[in-house]
């Protein structure tokens, strides 16, 4: 049984910094693509980080690239997103989510999803 449970979301200012990590259990495959995802209320869901471990290429949103770093830790099984230079713009709700294979460019065909983290940014 494959589970990711998110953590580390919570309230900061504007230029703050956060660190979300997602635990990873039951998934057993070599390669695979895993990333960060997030949704704003009326808004639909974006991708935001990935990385595919196959390769040990990363992949950003270009709203984030340069403020945001993905990175693994393989021997904890856990994924994390170092969130920096936050804006009220990044408040959403932030989702892991893996995949067996594919575009690290794509954000579609994620199978295994988390229950998220809230982030707020408040001015």
């Amino acid at each position: 049984q494959v589970q990711l449970v998110e953590s580390g979301g919570g309230s900061v200012q504007v230029g703050g910094s956060l660190r979300l990590s997602c635990a990873v259990s039951g998934y057993t495959e070599s390669s695979y693509c895993i990333g960060w995802f997030r949704q704003a209320p009326g808004k639909e869901r974006e991708g935001v980080a990935a990385i595919y471990t196959g390769g040990r290429r990363t992949y950003y949103a270009d709203s984030v690239r340069g403020r945001f770093t993905i990175s693994q830790d393989n021997a904890k099984n856990t994924l994390y997103l170092q969130m920096n230079s936050l804006k009220p713009e990044d408040t959403a709700m932030y989702y892991c989510a893996v995949r067996s294979g594919g575009s690290i460019y794509a954000w579609n065909n994620y199978n295994y999803w988390g229950r998220g983290t809230q982030v707020t940014v408040s001015s």
